[in-house]
């Protein structure tokens, strides 16, 4: 039947995962308007991704000395209120990732559990067998001496 084959849990991790948009987008409006997350949070990272893309660029042009601008402190707040919008999405997405391989392993390590312990449950069923077919032989061993004694004793 297709429910087993798409899990409520998947559903809701993707509904999580899309309800983070929209609360990344809040946040970096927020992070836009406040001038701490602007000076403090947004802008270093995007000076330093800056850098690094310039860098790069730089390099692949053949320009190994060349000096870096700084960005400046709107376009910075803009570059690192982006940043934290997809750092947010992709912390999320991971989220889900982890939260799903943790419910998978927990699931086959619940199943392992299991035929480990119906594994020992027979194991313990068989060694009773094992000792009860053993009393039962040691029993009808006895039984055909006796047959034997009483065949072999004299008869009146």
């Amino acid at each position: 039947m297709v429910a087993g084959a798409f899990p409520l849990a998947k559903l809701m991790y993707l509904g999580v995962r899309q309800l983070s948009k929209p609360l990344a987008a809040r946040i970096k409006a927020g992070a836009r308007a406040s001038p701490f997350f602007r000076q403090y949070v947004c802008g270093p990272p995007a000076q330093i991704y800056h850098w690094i893309e310039m860098r790069a660029k730089m390099r692949i042009m053949g320009f190994r000395g060349a000096s870096i601008k700084p960005l400046n402190e709107e376009v910075a707040a803009e570059l690192g209120a982006e940043l934290l919008g997809e750092a947010i999405v992709f912390g999320v997405g991971g989220l889900c990732i982890f939260l799903e391989y943790s419910r998978q392993s927990s699931n086959s390590k619940k199943k392992e559990d299991e035929l480990s312990s119906t594994l020992l449950s027979l194991q313990e069923q068989i060694a009773e067998l094992a000792l009860t077919v053993e009393t039962l032989d040691a029993q009808l061993r006895e039984v055909n001496r006796a047959l034997v004694a009483v065949s072999n004793s004299p008869k009146k």
